[in-house]
């Protein structure tokens, strides 16, 4: 896993967090139990603002630039692709 900075960790975090999130509500691959999916979407919200957060202490900091080579790596290290592939109708 490549060396991030703390917000970019939170960033990385909490964006897999939303991906598992829309994963579970994706209806095409979901459980079909509707409360699963409620809890799931409100879940969703407050990851969505929590990754929102640790984008604006990005800036705030200063940090312009997203590192996308090394972001992808983490999320590769992170299973990123085998999370991401929840979201898409098979």
């Amino acid at each position: 896993m490549p060396a991030l900075t703390d917000a970019e960790c939170s960033v990385v975090d909490h964006y897999l967090a939303v991906v598992d999130l829309t994963g579970r509500i994706n209806p095409a691959r979901g459980t079909g139990r509707t409360y699963s999916c409620l809890r799931a979407a409100q879940d969703l919200a407050t990851e969505a603002r929590a990754l929102l957060e640790a984008l604006e202490l990005m800036w705030e900091r200063g940090e312009r630039e997203i590192q996308v080579p090394t972001l992808t790596q983490a999320l590769r290290a992170l299973d990123g692709e085998r999370r991401a592939n929840r979201v898409t109708i098979p």
